[in-house]
């Protein structure tokens, strides 16, 4: 059986308890590098087989799963964040499948997540933002052209935007040309929950001096968006006027 477990955004505690237990139970753990902190590791078994997948092509990390399959083990996949965002997940269970090999995936807290609560900041904020934008720049990896962010900026919701920090004078410009207003608060959070976490805070027309002065390259948090400026309305939900039907199981 292989696990495919969501780390956290960086501290050690966040993790589930679903995915503490899983990692503390498996034979063999392939984890994704550096974007995971180490300090997980710790809680292996003695004898658990552990493999850095930073050095590792799919067909190697595909060739220790079949070898762990074939000997009964159970492997977890250890993965940044939450797997479903930039995890590169899909190619791997597409290597699973046709070897009948079981597996099962156990969700994380992604980095947005994470700069939410470092930042202590809601993004969804009645009539200001209903909608969080999840992207990024494109670099190796292309993003499709009705997904760049000049098309994306036209919204203006809130947007977060991963791997990106080594591109911010080109992203600096599309968000201008998409339309956000370049007064629109930023916030650029490195190693969200991490010991060394560091957070800035500028502007749409700051944001290129802010990234560079500061020299951050990577493992970098982009969120744009008025749901970090000061007006918003009141939600409804605790509005004393608000008609609530409480179940009887809740009273």
């Amino acid at each position: 059986m292989v696990h495919f477990v969501g780390a956290g955004c960086g501290a050690v505690d966040l993790i589930t308890v679903r995915g503490a237990r899983l990692l503390r139970e498996a034979d063999v753990v392939i984890y994704a590098g550096s974007l995971v902190n180490p300090e997980l590791l710790n809680d292996c078994k003695e004898g658990c087989e552990i493999y850095n997948s930073a050095k590792m092509t799919l067909e190697e990390t595909t060739a220790v799963i079949v070898a762990a399959e074939a000997a009964g083990k159970t492997t977890v996949r250890l993965h940044t964040g939450d797997s479903s965002i930039y995890g590169a997940v899909r190619e791997q269970f597409d290597e699973l499948i046709p070897r009948g090999i079981e597996y099962d995936v156990t969700p994380g807290v992604s980095a947005f997540c994470g700069a939410a609560a470092s930042l202590k900041q809601e993004f969804t904020l009645p009539e200001v933002s209903q909608t969080v934008i999840i992207t990024r720049m494109a670099g190796r990896t292309a993003v499709p052209e009705k997904e760049s962010i000049r098309s994306l900026a036209a919204h203006r919701a809130t947007m977060c935007m991963y791997l990106s920090t080594g591109l911010t004078k080109e992203l600096q410009e599309q968000l201008l040309e998409g339309g956000y207003p370049g007064s629109t608060p930023v916030a650029v959070v490195f190693k969200a929950s991490w010991p060394d976490e560091r957070i800035y805070h500028c502007t749409v027309d700051t944001l290129h001096q802010t990234v560079t002065e500061n020299n951050l390259t990577r493992t970098s948090l982009i969120i744009v968006g008025d749901c970090m400026g000061e007006e918003y309305t009141r939600s409804f939900l605790y509005h004393p006027d608000y008609e609530r039907l409480i179940t009887e199981a809740a009273k």
